[in-house]
């Protein structure tokens, strides 16, 4: 009763006229970045994070969070009316989308796919609503042992955000944390590694390292590939029949189950989910020689997984302060920035703030429906935008936003540098993701060490004597098994699909 009372007067916050806006905007990028591929939810929030310097926390987060689940409803689009994905994890939906497009039926699996998010979203918040704080509570009785168990339960994600190579991503999370070492000290306050360079002595700024690497790689990416517009044909109407509801009820709340659950351990991402779904489905259909051909469930499935992963990722965020997703990864450094800090005491210390934005999140899927199913149409001409008109805008916003957050140009140089070393890394796919994450969570991680190596005068068996610190580690442990099995799994079905080897952790 708590839950429910807390998130009403987070429904009164959230339905102020600014924070309405602020969900409407993040929606509509999202949607729009989502139908795009190659841009996506990840480099749509680096582009916007120097906003957090001029918004307050609950607009900014609301916006980011915005297009994070945004993105999850606008990749359905392009997937199914070109058989292109914006992101691996619409893959699944082309199998049977595409197929009705050429039915003829492109419209009514639009609508399935804009219901069944929806219904998976709602889901995904409720069990949010219920599940985070109940983990937070348990999670307040940490201390510096539990927390560094805890962080090394977070940087088990970077097998899962390691792409096809899980020695590149650890070689990267190992680069990330070098970075995060550069400047003062998180225990002793002592200057490290500015080699007398008196820009380097407050270390390296965090939008401008994620600057670079997603918005300004996104571009060069962009100019190399000589990417143009995308063309979309005639939809038709987005309103599925009775036939076709009653058909994919079912696969909507399974998918939508299989997403949570999934969702909610930490580093399983949306690709491993939606999969899994579409797996399942078509196993308990009476009808499964129709996947693949036009099945309508086969949409409905894997959408509903999509977006209940992506709302029970913000258990593990909120509660635990560990991102399960690239978009994630880049929220949390958003959460940071504003002073906020992840884990057990966000709910304790910033209820108002953590309420708000878990009811603008069922305000922001109310939303995506009413824009998705009539603006169909509209969006698919958006996306006609000459990619030469949308670079040098994403290119002149990246600078202004490096430049703003400390108003000094080396951290433009630095967004710069690493936007030259992003495209570099992925042309030759070495994953970015786990630099970040490490780039995070390594000061947290040193921090923790070091008071509990002082509680126990030097024993390191302090991390297994004490129960829960012990339990985190072996659930580390265990996650790490699970999520290599489920990769290798969701890389051979991949494959299977598009005939080719594709970085899932995207």
């Amino acid at each position: 009763m708590d839950a429910v009372g807390m998130l009403i007067s987070g429904f009164t916050e959230a339905l102020t006229p600014i924070n309405l806006m602020m969900a409407v905007i993040g929606v509509l990028v999202g949607t729009l970045v989502g139908m795009l591929p190659g841009l996506g939810p990840t480099s749509a929030i680096a582009i916007l994070l120097p906003l957090t310097t001029v918004l307050g926390p609950v607009e900014g987060i609301i916006m980011l969070a915005g297009i994070y689940y945004g993105a999850m409803y606008g990749g359905s689009t392009t997937a199914i009316l070109l058989n292109i994905p914006g992101e691996v994890s619409s893959v699944p939906t082309c199998l049977d989308g595409y197929p009705l497009a050429k039915q003829g039926r492109g419209g009514p699996a639009l609508g399935i796919a804009a219901i069944s998010s929806f219904v998976a979203g709602v889901l995904g918040v409720i069990g949010l609503v219920f599940f985070a704080p109940i983990l937070a509570n348990q999670a307040l009785k940490f201390g510096p042992p539990e927390y560094f168990a805890l962080m090394i339960l977070a940087l088990t994600v970077i097998i899962n955000l390691a792409g096809n190579s899980i020695i590149k991503g650890l070689i990267m999370g190992l680069f990330g944390y070098m970075l995060s070492m550069v400047g003062m000290g998180p225990t002793g306050g002592q200057p490290r590694f500015d080699f007398g360079i008196d820009a380097l002595s407050a270390g390296f700024d965090m939008i401008s390292i994620i600057i670079g690497l997603f918005a300004i790689t996104e571009v060069i990416k962009g100019m190399e590939e000589k990417q143009t517009a995308i063309s979309v044909g005639k939809i038709g109407s987005v309103y599925p029949s009775k036939s076709d509801l009653r058909k994919s009820s079912k696969a909507m709340i399974r998918g939508g189950f299989i997403g949570f659950i999934m969702g909610i351990l930490p580093g399983c991402s949306t690709a491993v989910t939606t999969f899994l779904s579409y797996d399942i489905e078509k196993k308990m259909s009476k009808n499964p020689e129709k996947f693949g051909k036009g099945a309508i469930e086969g949409v409905a499935a894997p959408e509903a997984a999509n977006n209940a992963t992506s709302s029970a990722g913000f258990i593990p965020l909120f509660a635990l302060g560990i991102p399960s997703s690239p978009p994630l990864a880049i929220l949390l450094a958003g959460l940071m920035i504003y002073g906020l800090q992840p884990g057990p005491v966000l709910f304790e210390q910033s209820g108002s703030f953590v309420w708000t934005v878990i009811a603008s999140m069922f305000i922001g899927n109310i939303m995506l429906l009413a824009l998705n199913l009539p603006l169909v149409g509209l969006w698919a001409k958006l996306t006609q935008i000459p990619y030469g008109v949308i670079a040098p805008i994403i290119l002149i916003l990246s600078f202004i936003g490096a430049y703003t957050v400390r108003n000094n140009l080396f951290d433009v140089f630095v967004a710069l540098i690493f936007g030259v070393l992003g495209y570099f890394l992925h042309k030759y796919r070495w994953p970015v993701v786990p630099l970040i994450l490490c780039f995070i969570l390594g000061p947290m991680l040193e921090q923790s060490f070091v008071q509990s190596l002082s509680m126990s005068k030097g024993e390191f068996s302090i991390f297994i004597d004490r129960p829960i610190s012990l339990t985190i580690l072996l659930a580390s442990l265990v996650l790490f098994v699970i999520s290599i099995i489920l990769i290798k799994r969701t890389k051979i079905r991949v494959k299977e699909v598009v005939g080719t080897e594709l970085d899932i952790s995207e």
